[in-house]
């Protein structure tokens, strides 16, 4: 996977950054806590999320080195309540987090479809929690940008990224698996009209197509965009969000007064 454009995504990411501000509401805060955002992209939603932490603190972690140093810019007069970690969620350790071990919730919006092994996600979450941590998240679900896709596969490509759109009744599982309870997910439909088809060439450039648009040469990958939002009928992305809401167990007997192994 090529790395984001951090500028470029935080200029285009309206929908993103209106979907975790929705999202961010559900989470349940006291203003002293430590949060995992987990993705946190170019910092728009970080910064909403530091301002209902007025005493906590956020760990901003994200693969990319490009969305990590667009954040620090934008969270630079609130450095001193954040931990930038660069890493990829699928090699999450609990080391990772310092002194900010364990968190007391975990927020995620946007990113989840982008790693392909829940299993593995949910459980690198959960240890890093304490015992009754809230993790509230949305990301792609079974059925997301489906019309997109299948105007991308039109043009004769049969896998434009790497993502996986889950099912409700597979991530309740997966949660469950990893000793998560009070498991609550659902989905909602967020069909997304863009001003117009330069704007939506842009955002699919950037976002959804930029995987695929990365193995080709310069000169055609505007040509291919513009080629796939010709095949659309309208400038509208047919997102699916899946909701997450979940706390991990109050049985967990991990003693995180004990020194973390490096």
């Amino acid at each position: 996977m090529t790395d984001w454009d951090g500028a470029a995504y935080d200029r285009l990411a309206d929908p993103q950054a209106r979907w975790g501000r929705a999202v961010l509401s559900r989470l349940e805060l006291q203003g002293s806590e430590t949060v995992l955002d987990a993705g946190c992209g170019s910092g728009r939603v970080t910064k909403a999320l530091l301002d209902r932490l007025p005493r906590g603190r956020v760990v901003a972690l994200d693969a990319s080195s490009s969305m990590l140093s667009k954040a620090r810019s934008r969270l630079s007069e609130r450095l001193a309540q954040v931990r930038f970690v660069q890493s990829d969620l699928l090699k999450l350790e609990p080391a990772m987090l310092g002194d900010d071990m364990p968190v007391d919730a975990v927020f995620s919006t946007a990113t989840f479809h982008w790693v392909t092994d829940h299993d593995v996600l949910f459980a690198n979450l959960a240890s890093v929690m304490r015992p009754g941590a809230q993790l509230v998240a949305q990301c792609g679900a079974e059925g997301n940008i489906k019309q997109l896709l299948e105007a991308v596969r039109s043009l004769g490509v049969k896998r434009a990224g790497t993502w996986l759109y889950p099912s409700v009744a597979d991530t309740e599982a997966r949660l469950r698996s990893a000793g998560f309870t009070e498991v609550q997910v659902w989905t909602n439909a967020e069909p997304t009209l863009f001003a117009d088809r330069t704007v939506l060439v842009d955002f699919l450039e950037v976002v959804c197509l930029r995987e695929h648009v990365a193995t080709l040469p310069p000169a055609m990958r505007r040509d291919f965009v513009e080629r796939v939002a010709a095949k659309m009928a309208e400038p509208v992305i047919d997102y699916v969000r899946l909701n997450i809401v979940a706390r991990k167990s109050e049985d967990d007997e991990t003693d995180w007064t004990m020194p973390l192994e490096t």
